[in-house]
């Protein structure tokens, strides 16, 4: 059973980055987008701090984010990665099924993906992820490189610490008419 404080603080700067940048879609109108805790059930806390020191998670979660941009469902996962092969290990079967269902209600999902060690932004749309999964359950490679990836999804972080993915979420719409 995974324990939260041996998981540290993965992901903390891109979704620190993506709470920011939903606040401001938020107070202009174009976007209502909301975190999804992942319920957990404290194991320890510490009396004086009263800080949860070790819980474990209560159920599988699903995905990081879920909304609505201009009438539009969306839900994303972000993640971060260190190198440029991306492991799926770090996407779950659930996750996927979440995703695929959420499409077929014909709501748009997508991952967003920080790789630091080039300080670049990738909006990963469900069906390229999709491609990368069926590979991999077929036997085939079991990540994907960055080089497989489509150049007009990067997305340019700005100074501030945002990250505009509306403008690769409206790529996205645009593929799909």
């Amino acid at each position: 059973m995974a324990t939260w404080n041996s998981r540290g603080l993965r992901g903390s700067i891109l979704e620190d980055m993506i709470n920011r940048t939903n606040e401001k879609y938020l107070m202009e109108e174009l976007a209502l987008i909301q975190k999804i805790p992942t319920p957990i059930t404290p194991i320890n806390i510490d009396k004086e701090t009263r800080h949860i020191t070790l819980a474990y998670f209560d159920q599988k979660s699903t995905v990081d984010y879920i909304g609505a941009v201009q009438g539009v469902p969306v839900c994303f996962d972000a993640k971060e990665c260190a190198v440029d092969t991306f492991t799926l290990q770090n996407i779950h079967p659930h996750q996927v099924a979440f995703m695929e269902n959420f499409e077929k209600q014909d709501g748009v999902a997508f991952f967003l993906i920080y790789y630091k060690s080039r300080d670049e932004l990738y909006y990963l749309p469900f069906r390229d992820l999709k491609r990368f999964w069926d590979r991999a359950q077929a036997g085939g490679r079991k990540s994907f490189r960055i080089d497989e990836l489509d150049e007009e999804y990067f997305i340019k972080h700005k100074a501030d610490g945002l990250v505009p993915y509306l403008e690769a979420l409206q790529k996205d719409l645009e593929s799909r008419e």
